[in-house]
């Protein structure tokens, strides 16, 4: 029996995502770095909201952009990402294709995880007992 099956049956290694690193990994961090920049294009939208709607959304997505650089909560903050993006390119008519492209970036890197350069694969990697 594998040492990480649980009663079930299911392997419980499968609910994380893995880290990879090397070339795979590098390419994960190009995405993140990528997806933290994009996740700021709100500044179309802010001339629409007052002034406090429009600061609460520029600390929101810093702190979104923030998350995906170090790759910390990377699945949560690439969906959050994501959904404002998806939510710019859906309400405000003079949207540009970039929020479009930022909200696919959001979801992919939710899909595929941090990478091994990530505050994430520091807490949840694989570890090994010696």
């Amino acid at each position: 029996m594998p040492l990480l099956q649980s009663h079930t049956g299911w392997n419980v290694q499968r609910l994380f995502s893995t880290f990879p690193d090397s070339w795979p990994g590098m390419g994960l961090l190009i995405l993140r770095l990528a997806g933290g920049f994009a996740s700021l294009n709100v500044e179309q939208v802010l001339s629409d909201l007052g002034d406090t709607a429009g600061m609460l959304l520029r600390c929101v997505s810093f702190a979104d952009a923030v998350l995906l650089w170090i790759g910390l909560a990377t699945p949560i903050a690439a969906t959050g990402g994501a959904v404002i993006q998806i939510g710019i390119a859906t309400l405000d008519h003079r949207c540009t294709s970039l929020s479009i492209v930022a909200g696919a970036l959001g979801l992919a890197l939710a899909m595929l995880g941090p990478g091994a350069w990530s505050v994430d694969a520091r807490i949840f990697g694989r570890k090994r007992i010696v």
